[in-house]
């Protein structure tokens, strides 16, 4: 399935792409003259679940106010 539709094509194909949402899980995003308008995502008891996969895969900077790559820059030297 194709994440972004026009109001148009989903407009005479809704049950269909709720259909679609539903099984797949995926979002839909729906355009009006070529620019996003809606995002139909699927229902979850606790949307908290979804951010259960991001846990622990944060970066820690201790300074992160530091040049990064200072070195690597030829302007430098």
């Amino acid at each position: 399935m194709n994440n972004i539709v026009s109001k148009s094509k989903f407009k005479a194909k809704a049950l269909q792409f709720f259909r679609q949402i539903q099984e797949t899980g995926q979002e839909l995003i729906i355009t009006d003259h070529s620019k996003p308008v809606l995002k139909i995502v699927p229902y979850t008891e606790n949307p908290l679940d979804n951010l259960k996969a991001l846990r622990g895969s944060v970066i820690k900077y201790e300074n992160p106010t530091d040049p990064v790559g200072e070195k690597e820059w030829s302007a430098l030297k």
